[in-house]
């Protein structure tokens, strides 16, 4: 089994990434947005309107008018995470498929549990109008006080549900 990498190491890389995000972008980070800008720019194709904001499916702060979601700064960003993922995992020798899952949950629980999680996560997101790592990373590193909230509560929350995902695992 591959070591994983030093969390410290990797918290400073996050931190580095993030004020060069502000240094170049001007914007920090964040994942939600990027996935409304490609559905939004989606949905105007589909319809056959030829910019997105024309689009009365879209709305227009989803994408500023944007013709293709490659000109929003948080599509580049996903991608980047999406392809640094992979040469990460691949630099580590981690890129084999498999399913991890507890020896009590068969492969369907494990990925239904998996998909429900990841649609509550987005259903979240989009109701508190941005995401945990919007939430967390740019929120906290500007100092704002629902965003230090909302981080507390989320180390809370993981500290008291963890005894039940760790019988999960065994």
């Amino acid at each position: 089994m591959k070591r994983y990498s030093d969390p410290y190491v990797v918290g400073m890389g996050i931190g580095l990434v993030l004020l060069a995000a502000y240094g170049i972008a001007g914007r920090g980070l964040g994942a939600s947005g990027g996935f409304a800008t490609v559905v939004a720019t989606g949905m105007a194709a589909v319809e056959g309107s030829e910019t997105v904001a024309a689009s009365p499916a879209t709305a227009a702060y989803l994408t500023n008018g944007l013709a293709s979601p490659l000109h929003d700064w948080l599509v580049l960003e996903l991608l980047g995470v999406v392809t640094g993922g992979f040469v990460s995992a691949w630099l580590a020798r981690r890129t084999m498929v498999s399913i991890e899952r507890g020896a009590g949950v068969s492969r369907w629980q494990r990925l239904i549990v998996s998909v429900a999680g990841g649609v509550l996560m987005g259903l979240g997101a989009k109701l508190a109008r941005g995401c945990t790592s919007g939430q967390a990373l740019t929120g906290g590193a500007l100092l704002a006080t629902g965003s230090w909230t909302f981080i507390a509560t989320c180390f809370a929350s993981g500290y008291v549900l963890s005894p039940l995902a760790r019988r999960l695992w065994r």
